[in-house]
């Protein structure tokens, strides 16, 4: 009788042991370190709440967490938009369709630094292909990663190319559930198309359009690898976003109590965010 009553949690301890190992373990750890001054090589000196004034009052914290903001809003808008819309095209199930569908899906399954180095070579300002071909339609070139009013907005394009054909199959997966029947009656009534997609398309694909908002809410705050690769923060810092400026202050400062301290912060960014986003819009997700 006993081991019937722990069969349960002994089934679930192996993923329990993983999640505590590394997600729960590393949080405490990070949550710890940040009290400290350590380079990792000298003893480990506590100094309190430290990392966290000199944190707040650091210029080059405050434009960095306006520039991951910026990349978040610029992104979720731009990916959410372009993949609902061409979802709308490519929802019929034809032939045609499907072999789009896999095309617009290939970049996804490219990893990230193969596509910064990509898009590096279309975006350079003397040989890259965006020049070329905005030169051949006569228009002016554009320094896409050097300009600092458009490095940013570059990789906001690359971030959204790359995870387009991942939203646009999860928004077409959700237009095949809706029932026929729903627009046969809106037809029967004689319904304006607003109407129609207002009443019956938004909420029946508000599911998904939930989840397609909060992860690449999640996803554009740990943005990390083209920032690396093609700019490296620059130029004048930006396109330093919160997860570069960690690994900055990490592992090229080797100020790790500091880092800790900016981790800790994205931490409850993400997770206010998060509960934000819940409390605002979870009670108009529409559950069939």
């Amino acid at each position: 009788m006993k081991l019937a009553k722990a069969r349960p949690y002994l089934m679930i301890a192996p993923a329990m042991a993983v999640i505590g190992v590394f997600s729960l373990y590393p949080v405490a750890y990070m949550l710890y370190l940040s009290f400290f001054k350590w380079n990792m090589m000298g003893p480990k000196i506590f100094i309190g709440l430290k990392n966290y004034g000199d944190m707040l009052s650091s210029t080059d914290f405050r434009q960095v967490l306006g520039n991951s903001l910026e990349y978040m809003l610029l992104s979720v808008v731009a990916a959410v938009s372009l993949s609902f819309l061409l979802a709308l095209f490519l929802r019929k199930n034809t032939a045609v369709n499907r072999f789009l569908q896999a095309s617009v899906f290939a970049p996804y399954v490219i990893s990230f630094v193969s596509i910064a180095f990509i898009w590096s070579w279309f975006m350079d300002s003397d040989y890259g292909l965006l020049n070329y071909v905005l030169k051949l339609i006569g228009l002016p070139a554009v320094d896409w990663l050097n300009d600092p009013h458009v490095a940013l907005k570059s990789l906001v394009i690359v971030s959204v190319w790359k995870g387009l054909g991942f939203d646009t199959l999860l928004f077409v997966s959700a237009f095949h559930t809706i029932p026929a029947y729903l627009y046969e009656a809106a037809r029967l009534d004689k319904a304006r198309p607003f109407a129609v997609f207002r009443k019956i398309t938004l909420p029946m694909l508000s599911p998904t359009l939930f989840f397609i908002i909060l992860t690449n809410i999640i996803a554009s705050f740990k943005t990390f690898e083209t920032i690396s690769i093609m700019t490296q923060g620059g130029p004048l810092n930006s396109t330093d976003t919160l997860a570069y400026y960690i690994y900055q202050y990490g592992f090229k400062f080797f100020k790790i109590g500091y880092a800790s301290a900016v981790g800790v912060a994205l931490m409850l960014l993400v997770g206010i965010f998060t509960i934000l986003y819940f409390l605002t819009l979870g009670r108009r997700v529409h559950y069939r």
